[in-house]
C-alpha cells in the first residue's frame, strides 16, 4: 500500500471502531439508571457501615445546567467502549495483519481470541473490587465528618478504575504476542523483571483513580503476576521452537560445509 492507502485504511478501521462504540453508547444511554445505581451501591454500603441513613447519601451532579447531561454522556460512552471491545480490538489487529507473515498472523489471531476475554475479565475483576475499595476509602472519614460526593469525581473514579484493570489484563497478551513474532524472548523478559516491576508500579500509580496506596497495589499486584505468567508461557514457546529447529549445522566449524 502507498502512504495514502494506509491512511485511508486507518480511517476506515477507526470509523468502524467509532461506530461500534457509538452503538454501545446507545445501550449505555438506555441503561444509564441501572448502571448509575450499581455505581452508587458501594456508597450506600459505606453509609450503612458508618450507620448513616441512606437518605443522607447523595451525589452532587454539579452546579451547571448541562452537568447531568455530561455525566450521562460520559457513562454511556464508557459503557460503549467496554461493550465494543471485541470490535475495536479486532480492528487494531485487522489494520496490522496485512504487514505480517502467515505465521505471525496465526499468533495475531490467538492474540485477539485471548485479548477480548482478558480485557472483559479485567473489567469484571474491577467491578468486584470497587465495592470494597469504596467502603474502605469512605470508611477513613472521621465519624464527626460528612462526605459530600461530587458525581463527576466519583464517576471518574469508577470508570477509570474499571478501564485501568481491563487494560492491565492485556499486558500478558502483548508480551506473548511480541514473543510469538520473536521480538521479545522469555530470557529478556525474565532478565528485566526488576525494570518491568518498577514500570508496572508507575503505571498503576498513574492509572489509580485515587491517591491512596491501596488502589495502586490492587492494580499493580495482579499485573506483576500476569507479567510472570507471560514469561512462563513465552519460555514454553521458546523451548518448543528451539526443539523444532534443526541444530546439526550449529556444531559445524565455520570453515566446513554443513548439511544445511
Amino acid at each position: 500500500m502507498s502512504l495514502g492507502e494506509h491512511f485511508r485504511e486507518f480511517r476506515r478501521r477507526a470509523l468502524i471502531a467509532a461506530v461500534a462504540v457509538a452503538i454501545g453508547a446507545v445501550v449505555g444511554w438506555l441503561k444509564f439508571h441501572t448502571v448509575y445505581q450499581w455505581m452508587i451501591d458501594p456508597l450506600l454500603d459505606a453509609a450503612r457501615d458508618r450507620h448513616v441513613p441512606a437518605s443522607r447519601v447523595s451525589t452532587n451532579f454539579g452546579r451547571g445546567v448541562g452537568d447531568a447531561f455530561s455525566i450521562k454522556l460520559k457513562v454511556s460512552l464508557w459503557l460503549g467502549f467496554i461493550l465494543a471491545s471485541p470490535v475495536w480490538l479486532w480492528e487494531i489487529w485487522a489494520f496490522l495483519a496485512p504487514g505480517l507473515t502467515r505465521k505471525e498472523k496465526r499468533v495475531g489471531a490467538a492474540f485477539i481470541l485471548s485479548a477480548v476475554p482478558l480485557f472483559l475479565i479485567g473489567c469484571w475483576v474491577a467491578t468486584r473490587t470497587i465495592p470494597n475499595a469504596v467502603v474502605f476509602l469512605v470508611g477513613q472519614t472521621p465519624k464527626q465528618g460528612t462526605n459530600f460526593i461530587d458525581a463527576q469525581t466519583y464517576i471518574a473514579f469508577i470508570t477509570k478504575f474499571v478501564l485501568a484493570f481491563g487494560l492491565a489484563f492485556l499486558l500478558p497478551v502483548f508480551l506473548v504476542g511480541l514473543n510469538g513474532i520473536r521480538v521479545l524472548p522469555a530470557r529478556v523478559m525474565l532478565k528485566g523483571w526488576r525494570i518491568a516491576t518498577m514500570l508496572i508500579f508507575v503505571f498503576a500509580a498513574v492509572m489509580s483513580p485515587s491517591p491512596d496506596a491501596w488502589s495502586m497495589l490492587a492494580l499493580a499486584f495482579p499485573m506483576v503476576g500476569l507479567y510472570f505468567a507471560a514469561v512462563a508461557v513465552s519460555a514454553f514457546f521458546d523451548r518448543r521452537r528451539k526443539q523444532a529447529e534443526p541444530r546439526e549445522w550449529l556444531d559445524v566449524p565455520d570453515d566446513e560445509a554443513s548439511t544445511l
